[in-house]
């Protein structure tokens, strides 16, 4: 009956506010109440019921009260949907892909909107260049972090800002160094590294770091003109401020490389970004203030490097009175770190280094010199000091040509200001990245259209002539000498049997004439044609110039090698004018590193031995002034066997007097000097000759241009490794035979000739003694000079010539041209006597490969003189013209 009564009084109670009339009720006297109405006794105590339905409203409101039915009845006005705006069609179910292309769409279009409207500012919620759902929930993921007071970065929560170049009156150095661009160049390079595609379509840096965890590296090397191309403002940023962008870089990098390797710290604690291609090339002596804490790019020769020291780069100290440990802290470059206090003891010191906890890095100091021919006629070459640090460390030697990119740092000298009196700072630069400019980064700066022109040269079928012609072509004839040196630039091949006894392949050269031959100016083209030539002089140069010396570090106070002439010459060229003027014991002290190629050093406790693997090409004048053909080469030049004999090849000028080839030279340098005057009207820096058509001595081919021949050189001796597999062995053993026979056949023919002069002359003592002195002369004189260091000359001129044809095989046509320069060499190296008989022996091999016009013309010439001299004897005068039969001719 009870429940009864209540739903009865709540659905007949009016819709008016769910409260009773009735004057018992609680309302009546001003409190509200949710609960249903009930008849209480007049003598029923309210208090109770105020408390239950305090405790009731505490609760929540009952939604079923008196206008119940109120709320469900129908308003026909509203019960209408709105027609705009709906979409009644049907469509099908939409796949992943194109349900995530879409929503893409869709938050593009409402970030426009946004943006618009002026509710959302760009890069706050969405980043442009992510199209995945990783950036809108950010914040909301960030957020839950928070409130579960988990440990994240601070650094997340900084919000990142758009515009970069908007510095807002600060500098660089400052501005980088905030936290909100800080972040925003971090987050950019990162996405640099992620998404730089080249041109084929290949993630170049992604590559780039799989290639660097695989070798165990921990350098980064980026191209800077494509950071360029991609981010302007940070690329400006760069030179700009180099310390705290390359700082930046790093973290951004060691975040990249571990998303993708996330065990690759236990390998590498840090990760390097190397800066290449830097647009602009200072030379050091053009250093100034201006370029103070900028990142610059130089080059030089590599003198002098120290060892490898231990640097402090997170230092820990030990409070020496409560054995606290403080730290760590960052050891910069600049100035010592040194706490100020203890926080346990709030003592003021003394401190000393933890040597266990601190963590060390490695350090090097190298200095580098303006490369010799760079250099201004009249200057001295320039030198500055380099650090090398962590990974950077030996990876250049003294000799070695680099292009360094870095920061030029100024540091305090207390020395410099005790001499000078007012503070001085020093320079240094604090390396980045370091290029070594060897052959194989030249064959990697080789492009594909070089290579193709470098294989089509070498299959010209005359490739060896043209390559001969081009050798100097502002100097006239000489071709001997100019083949020599092509041989020498090409080189042979090095032979090292099981690490214990190296052959040489590098072919050493003398050039040995008169006055006014052209031998400086040969040495002056090949240190320009030379991908890597030091050019020095006998009067100039001495003992220790020429190997190394030793000098004492300013710093470290400990005993460091220089480098000589030889050492930074190696694996190229070492170029010696007036090799005749040196000291004999400066002379005696290349003798090593000419055979051996290489410089032992004992001095000042450093025992070593250093590394000249180069072709030496010297040059000298006879000592009486013009070369005597009645001597021996000996005799003509102040040289001793020991050095001639490590010579390859001995080249001897002469200055003869011959009309025709004197009006021919006189017209070539005329023609050269109108062509390369500065005002003329050719076309500058090309090799090709006027007169070049009327030469005799022109083989009428086209020559090779001297970039392209440089090109040429380096890629032959890089990538051309020839063998010695398909050569006549015995041919090269029965010549050595022969020629050594023949040598002294001719020798001890002079010999018995002057034997039975002495025994026939038994009146005057005088002549006898005469004859004997003759008899050692001739056996002093080095009749006999060959060795078996001639036929290793042969392989490697052999060796030589198959690499100017790009041969991976030693033919015969090599061994053939290799004999016949060698024989050429030697023959005209001998008395005027013995040169004769040698090269009538030896005419077969001479003729090889010869021009038969040239042949021709030297009959012509014999016969022609041969004519004058009948005329001249018989009538007493010269004759204007010379007739020579033709059947006279085709006899000969």
């Amino acid at each position: 009956d009870r429940e009864q009564e209540i739903s009865s009084s709540i659905f007949s109670s009016p819709r008016s506010g769910g409260q009773s009339s009735s004057p018992t009720h609680p309302t009546s006297r001003g409190l509200t109440s949710s609960s249903p109405p009930r008849d209480l006794p007049p003598f029923e105590d309210d208090g109770d019921d105020l408390d239950s339905t305090v405790r009731e409203e505490d609760d929540g409101e009952d939604l079923f009260d008196d206008n119940l039915e109120r709320d469900y009845r129908s308003i026909p006005a509203l019960d209408v949907y709105e027609r705009t705006g709906i979409d009644n069609l049907e469509y099908e179910q939409l796949s992943p892909a194109a349900r995530h292309e879409a929503e893409i769409a869709m938050r593009k279009r409402d970030r426009e909107e946004a943006r618009i409207a002026g509710r959302l500012r760009e890069g706050v919620l969405y980043d442009e260049s992510d199209e995945d759902e990783s950036r809108p929930r950010r914040r909301r993921r960030l957020a839950e972090r928070a409130a579960e007071d988990e440990a994240y970065d601070k650094e997340e929560m900084i919000e990142s800002i758009e515009n970069l170049e908007d510095m807002k009156d600060h500098t660089v150095r400052e501005w980088v160094s905030m936290q909100a661009p800080r972040l925003e160049i971090k987050n950019r390079f990162k996405q640099f590294l992620r998404t730089n595609v080249s041109e084929k379509g290949h993630n170049v840096y992604r590559e780039k770091i799989k290639q660097m965890c695989q070798a165990n590296q921990s350098s980064l090397v980026i191209d800077y003109n494509h950071l360029a191309s991609e981010w302007q403002v940070i690329a400006y940023f760069l030179p700009e401020a180099p310390a705290e962008m390359l700082k930046i870089f790093d973290e951004a990098a060691k975040e990249v490389v571990l998303s993708m390797f996330p065990n690759y710290e236990r390998i590498a604690t840090d990760i390097h970004i190397r800066i290449a291609e830097l647009p602009l090339l200072e030379e050091l002596r053009y250093l100034r203030q201006l370029h103070l804490n900028q990142l610059i790019r130089t080059r030089g020769v590599v003198t002098s490097n120290t060892g490898i020291l231990p640097q402090l780069k997170l230092v820990k100290f030990n409070c020496v009175k409560c054995s606290y440990i403080l730290g760590p802290f960052y050891q910069g470059q600049e100035q010592e770190t040194k706490p100020g206090s203890c926080p346990e003891c709030q003592s003021s010191g003394p401190f000393e280094i933890n040597m266990e906890q601190t963590i060390y890095q490695n350090y090097q100091r190298i200095t580098i010199q303006e490369s010799p021919g760079k250099v201004s006629a009249g200057r001295l070459p320039r030198s500055k000091d380099a650090l090398l640090l962590a990974d950077l460390v030996d990876s250049c030697k003294p000799g070695d040509e680099i292009e360094i990119t870095g920061i030029y740092r100024n540091s305090y000298d207390s020395a410099l200001n005790t001499a000078n009196g007012f503070p001085v700072f020093t320079t240094v630069i604090e390396a980045n990245y370091i290029n070594k400019k060897d052959n194989k980064s030249v064959i990697d700066a080789l492009t594909d259209d070089d290579v193709k022109a470098i294989i089509s040269l070498s299959k010209d079928e005359r490739i060896g002539e043209r390559i001969v012609d081009s050798i100097a072509p502002s100097i006239y004839g000489h071709l001997k000498v100019k083949r020599a040196i092509a041989v020498a630039l090409f080189g042979g091949e090095p032979k090292d049997p099981g690490n214990k006894h190296r052959v040489r392949g590098d072919i050493n050269l003398l050039i040995c004439g008169d006055p006014g031959t052209a031998k400086s100016q040969f040495l002056k083209y090949v240190e320009k044609i030379a991908h890597r030539s030091v050019f020095t002089t006998g009067q100039g140069a001495s003992a220790v110039g020429l190997t190394a010396y030793v000098n004492r570090n300013p710093v470290s106070k400990e005993w460091t090698l220089e480098a000589g002439a030889l050492v930074l010459a190696d694996k190229g060229v070492c170029l010696i004018d007036e090799f005749d003027k040196m000291n004999d014991q400066d002379r005696t002290s290349i003798h090593e590193a000419m055979e051996q190629q290489s410089i032992s050093i004992s001095k000042a406790g450093i025992v070593t031995s250093l590394q000249a693997r180069c072709t030496i090409i010297a040059a000298a004048n006879p000592l009486g002034g013009r070369y005597d053909p009645s001597l021996t080469f000996s005799e003509n030049v102040d040289l001793t066997e020991p050095i001639l004999s490590r010579f390859d090849v001995l080249c001897t000028v002469r200055d003869t007097v011959d009309p025709v080839q004197d009006e021919l030279l006189a017209k070539f340098v005329v023609a050269s000097h109108v062509q390369h005057h500065p005002n003329s009207k050719a076309d500058d820096g090309t090799d090709k000759d006027v007169s070049e058509d009327q030469l005799p001595s022109s083989s009428g081919l086209e020559k090779i241009p001297q970039e392209m021949l440089r090109k040429y050189i380096i890629y032959a001796r890089e990538k051309v490794n020839p063998k010695l597999h398909n050569i006549n062995h015995d041919k090269v053993a029965h010549l050595y035979a022969e020629l050594r026979r023949e040598s002294m056949v001719s020798s001890l023919k002079v010999v018995l000739v002057l034997l039975v002069s002495e025994i026939t002359i038994r009146v005057d003592n005088s002549l006898r003694w005469k004859a004997l002195q003759t008899i050692k002369a001739i056996l002093a004189t080095g009749s006999i000079p060959i060795t078996v260091r001639h036929i290793e000359s042969m392989i490697r001129i052999a060796e030589a010539n198959a690499r100017i044809h790009l041969r991976e095989y030693v033919s015969e046509d090599d061994v053939n041209m290799a004999i016949r320069i060698m024989l050429e060499s030697f023959i005209d190296t001998q008395k005027f006597s013995v040169m004769k008989s040698m090269a009538k022996a030896f005419s077969k091999y001479l003729t090889y490969n010869k021009d038969n016009n040239e042949l021709l013309l030297f009959l012509i010439k014999q016969m022609v003189r041969d004519q004058s001299a009948y005329y001249r004897n018989r009538y007493g005068g010269e004759q204007d013209y010379v007739e020579i039969e033709e059947e006279e001719f085709a006899e000969k």
